[in-house]
């Protein structure tokens, strides 16, 4: 498992100005953080961070490709990344998440943003993930036709065990009309 250390931000340590921050983000760091939707992947991350007073903006930037799983043949796939979002931090006695206010306890000041990171990039795929047509695994897009005609078959056969089936059934034909 890799190491996340990278991503813990001292706010106490920054300048009242602006400071830039850059990770590269590949298959280790989503082994590292224990992703479970985005597998692996190529990215590049530009953190701004501008301090005014006690009050600390965080600009993320992230830009590259995230490995998913194909929803429909469950092969791996890549999706094109580009978001960018903001978050603002706040000094105070505990930690704490409040919608888009981050507070971070005062006597230890340190923000780690490796799963803020994560979830923007998680946020920014859509929510379906498909290739691109014809470009599915072709012995699994083969199953799953001959699956969806056998289940048609018994469909059309009528031969349901449930009472209950027969029911709803001429309950859709009558919709249907």
């Amino acid at each position: 498992m890799g190491s996340l250390e990278q991503f813990k931000i001292n706010l106490k340590g920054l300048k009242e100005s602006k400071t830039s921050f850059s990770f590269s983000l590949d298959n280790e760091y989503f082994d590292a953080i224990g992703a479970t939707e985005v597998k692996g992947g190529t990215l590049s991350v530009a953190l701004e961070v501008c301090k005014v007073a006690n009050v600390y903006e965080l600009d993320f930037h992230i830009v590259g490709n995230a490995m998913v799983t194909c929803d429909l043949c469950l092969d791996d796939m890549f999706l094109p990344v580009e978001t960018s979002q903001k978050v603002v931090a706040r000094l105070g006695q505990e930690d704490a998440e409040d919608d888009d206010v981050i507070t971070v306890a005062k006597d230890e000041g340190v923000v780690d943003v490796a799963w803020l990171i994560y979830e923007f990039i998680a946020l920014s795929l859509p929510t379906k993930h498909v290739h691109a047509e014809g470009q599915c695994n072709p012995e699994m897009v083969k199953r799953l036709k001959e699956l969806e005609a056998h289940v048609e078959a018994d469909e059309d056969s009528g031969d349901t065990t449930d009472p209950r089936w027969s029911k709803l059934k001429e309950l859709k034909s009558t919709n249907k009309e």
